[in-house]
């Protein structure tokens, strides 16, 4: 085979496993890069980071759910500047100064595990890197709050013993009134005396 048609069948080569790339979604390394795969914990969160070459600082990034790349869910996006742009439980932020967009996904369940995508909307086909992310639970052992209820039953008999109950109450209430009673009954019984002497009967002399 002559030099001159070996080269133009390895350009024809490169040109369709360039075209193959791009209809599968996948890009090339310089254009945009990310982690093959991300680790998070069961109700905490997880941060992605993906780069992109110079010149595409201004389009729009995105992070997309799904393992197909036709028919991912792209959960958020950005609005084209460096602000921080949050839908639900997932946030992204370009750092275009850098090159660098962010995706962090908190209070993350265990059914997030699954293939997702950073990409860089443009016109035709987009720019995507595939990233796995895995979920492991969270094993660590709730604590009871049993300690509470026991310190509030602790102090239950001391506000009893505060409290006076109705019975009581009534008791105390008969006692002052007899105590008084017997007090003022002498100087009752002194004053009607004394009402009953001066109304006796006068004797005629």
């Amino acid at each position: 085979m002559e030099p001159r048609a070996c080269s133009l069948e390895l350009s024809l080569l490169q040109l369709l496993e360039e075209n193959l790339l791009q209809c599968s979604g996948y890009s090339i390394a310089t254009e945009i890069t990310g982690p093959t795969t991300v680790n998070g914990l069961e109700w905490g969160s997880l941060t992605v980071q993906c780069a992109y070459g110079s010149g595409w600082e201004t389009y729009l990034k995105w992070w997309c759910r799904g393992a197909d790349w036709n028919g991912c869910n792209i959960l958020v996006r950005t609005n084209g500047s460096e602000q921080e742009v949050k839908k639900n439980r997932v946030s992204i932020r370009d750092n275009q100064k850098n090159r660098i967009f962010t995706v962090t996904m908190e209070n993350l369940k265990r059914d997030d595990a699954d293939s997702y995508w950073c990409g860089i909307e443009k016109t035709g086909i987009d720019l995507g890197v595939n990233v796995q992310v895995t979920i492991k639970p969270d094993t660590q052992t709730p604590v009871l709050e049993w300690t509470t209820a026991t310190a509030s039953l602790a102090f239950t008999p001391a506000a009893t013993q505060k409290t006076s109950s109705p019975l009581t109450r009534s008791l105390l209430s008969s006692t002052h009134f007899l105590f008084l009673l017997l007090l003022e009954l002498p100087l009752l019984l002194g004053m009607l005396g004394a009402v009953l002497w001066v109304n006796r009967p006068q004797r005629r002399s």
